[in-house]
């Protein structure tokens, strides 16, 4: 197939030069939600792709994980500077992480294809409702016991298994996971989850390519736009105080739902009129 008839090559095409630029806004309004709030801004990426350049889900999802690879090393970096890092923590979650990464490859090769936006919609209710039950701070220590270092490590394998097949980095269980279970400050949970991100997503990433899922190009063109506008984000984050954070990553979380909702209705009744009404 040529590079012209792609679904996923954002050069192909009359309206080329068009979508590659949308890609890599979309590149950059996902790194700034994930310096902002410490994900991988597979919420943004992964409904972009599908729209912009017509990917299935799963492909996107595959997609949306490389890209993240740049997106957290970026963000991790930023937030790095200013010490609000935790190694101890990340190695405890990239243990989970990159067995959960592996699991949830598997998943997304054998799923049903109708069952990942529901995936999707329900980790990001899940969240919303998680980060509820505790206010955010923004001055906490990591302070580590037995029970704390295991519950860590489920934590990195449900964020591995997340962004095998839902194509997020994982951040958006680890960030609510480091506040929750072990008390961090927010922007210390957020530094660490965008160091976590980046192994979790190269083994993924590398996962996908050998199964043929993935589009390295669109997920350059994304991750580049990524890069220029992490670090913006970040220093967003450190000026707005924990309780406004919180509520602007709930609200996000909200209208992505709704959008996938939206675009679920759509897929089902565009297969409604494709098989016909009679075999509904």
């Amino acid at each position: 197939m040529s590079a012209t008839t792609v679904p996923g090559n954002p050069a192909g095409g009359s309206g080329g030069a068009r979508r590659t630029g949308l890609v890599l806004l979309t590149g950059a309004g996902a790194g700034f939600l994930s310096g902002l709030f410490g994900v991988g801004g597979g919420l943004v990426i992964v409904p972009a792709l599908m729209t912009v350049l017509g990917m299935s889900q799963r492909r996107a999802a595959a997609t949306s994980l490389a890209a993240i690879v740049l997106t957290a090393a970026v963000g991790s970096v930023s937030y790095g500077a200013r010490g609000e890092v935790s190694l101890l923590a990340a190695g405890l979650l990239v243990v989970g992480a990159l067995v959960g990464a592996q699991a949830g490859v598997l998943a997304l090769r054998r799923l049903p294809e109708w069952t990942l936006p529901w995936i999707f919609i329900g980790f990001a209710v899940l969240v919303v409702v998680s980060m509820r039950l505790r206010a955010p701070v923004r001055e906490a220590a990591l302070v580590l016991d037995g029970p704390r270092a295991a519950a860590l490590i489920v934590v990195g394998v449900v964020a591995g298994i997340l962004s095998g097949f839902v194509g997020v980095g994982g951040g958006a269980v680890i960030v609510p996971g480091l506040e929750l279970l072990v008390g961090v400050g927010d922007l210390l949970a957020r530094g660490t989850s965008l160091l976590v991100m980046i192994p979790t997503a190269v083994t993924g990433t590398w996962a996908n390519l050998r199964h043929g899922v993935v589009d390295l190009r669109p997920g350059l063109v994304v991750g580049l736009g990524a890069v220029l506008a992490a670090p913006g984000g970040a220093a967003a984050a450190a000026r707005i105080s924990p309780a406004t954070g919180t509520l602007l990553f709930d609200l996000f979380l909200l209208g992505v739902v709704v959008s996938t909702l939206r675009r679920e209705r759509a897929r089902r009744r565009a297969r409604v009129r494709a098989i016909g009404p009679g075999l509904e």
